[in-house]
């Protein structure tokens, strides 16, 4: 049996999760610790033992163990040990050499009838006929894909951006929808005009712990840094703004 780490410092969470407060305690816990110093992090609340890890690999520390405890009350309680990263400069030049460098690569095979098996790193997925006018399908167009793509993207891109403020959010969603140009380009109709998309327009919904001018300018950021809506943008009009409550 291995043994418990010994931190160099600990801080009590008690029952608050990671949008509500815990991980302002962490980090003002963790600022006086030397890169690479331990921080025990002692909490009862159930949804950390997710959140915090995903925490971690988005900031940079490393999260080594989670040892279960129990409390004095109803409520289990867990001890995350975690690692302090590196240097500020060395950790990030890392990073930004390792980000320079990436190629994403992906294999689309065909298979019968009007759909691909697409293979990503250690994911493979259906893709159905590039564009599907049919109500039921087998699998997502790759037009659905797309847009499934930039949602995602800007979905996932917004919340990181509420947390690391600090911000807590209860629902996100990022609804789109879209036309193509002309239809019966793809359908092989018509050798005029365009067959892309004609534009994109959605919605952000948000309920978070936040003033209405915070959450325009996160977004206004995450659509500014979005890779996939960078790449769309200039080729494609992009109408997605943010539903105020």
């Amino acid at each position: 049996m291995s043994e418990t780490p010994s931190p160099d410092a600990v801080c009590d969470g008690g029952d608050l999760d990671c949008g509500s407060g815990l991980l302002l305690i962490i980090r003002e816990a963790m600022q006086p610790l030397a890169p690479g110093g331990l921080l025990e992090v002692r909490s009862r609340e159930s949804s950390v033992a997710v959140d915090l890890p995903a925490w971690c690999r988005l900031v940079g520390h490393d999260l080594i163990e989670a040892t279960p405890f129990v409390t004095s009350g109803p409520q289990p309680g867990a001890s995350y040990f975690v690692r302090k990263k590196l240097a500020e400069d060395e950790a990030l030049a890392a990073d930004l050499e390792r980000a320079r460098a990436h190629v994403w690569t992906v294999r689309a095979r065909a298979r019968e009838g009007m759909g691909a098996r697409l293979f990503a790193r250690n994911h493979a997925f259906d893709v159905g006929q590039p564009a599907s006018f049919d109500t039921a399908d087998a699998a997502p167009s790759a037009v659905e894909y797309l847009l499934g793509a930039l949602a995602g993207c800007l979905a996932v891109g917004m919340r990181w951006r509420a947390v690391r403020r600090g911000i807590e959010v209860f629902e996100l969603e990022v609804s789109l929808r879209a036309r193509l140009d002309d239809p019966l380009v793809f359908l092989g109709l018509s050798s005029a005009g365009r067959s892309g998309l004609a534009g994109v327009e959605g919605r952000l919904f948000i309920d978070a712990v936040a003033d209405d001018d915070v959450l325009d300018e996160l977004w206004r950021e995450t659509l500014q840094r979005s890779p996939v809506a960078a790449t769309l943008e200039g080729h494609v009009p992009l109408t997605i703004e943010r539903r105020s409550h």
